[in-house]
């Protein structure tokens, strides 16, 4: 049973800043190639950290919406901690996506 997942990438982007497409594309197929269906990709640009715990001070967000077994998830952490373009990782459960409730005749809401 495959869960809906988000998962915000920090891309270490220090010296490339051009390649950051290149960057979150690799990403993506590194994704799909473990068995991950990527729902959306949302670029967030680079942000300044509200405070400097390690050599950069800030980084390239990037969020991944996707539907994988449990199992990729502990996989994918292992994979991208020996990336040296990805930062930070976070990886959170979604509620599966729903269809928009269709209103009845009679409903006033």
């Amino acid at each position: 049973m495959k869960n809906r997942y988000e998962a915000l990438l920090v891309l270490n982007t220090n010296g490339k800043e051009d390649t950051v497409k290149d960057i979150v594309e690799r990403l993506e197929s590194e994704f799909q190639k473990e068995g991950a269906e990527v729902e959306q990709v949302q670029k967030m640009d680079k942000r300044q950290f509200s405070y400097v715990a390690g050599d950069l001070d800030a980084g390239h967000y990037v969020n991944f919406v996707f539907h994988a077994d449990p199992q990729l998830i502990t996989k994918l952490r292992s994979r991208f901690k020996l990336d040296d373009e990805v930062y930070r990782q976070h990886y959170q459960r979604l509620r599966p996506k729903t269809e928009p409730r269709a209103k009845k005749a009679g409903d006033s809401k």
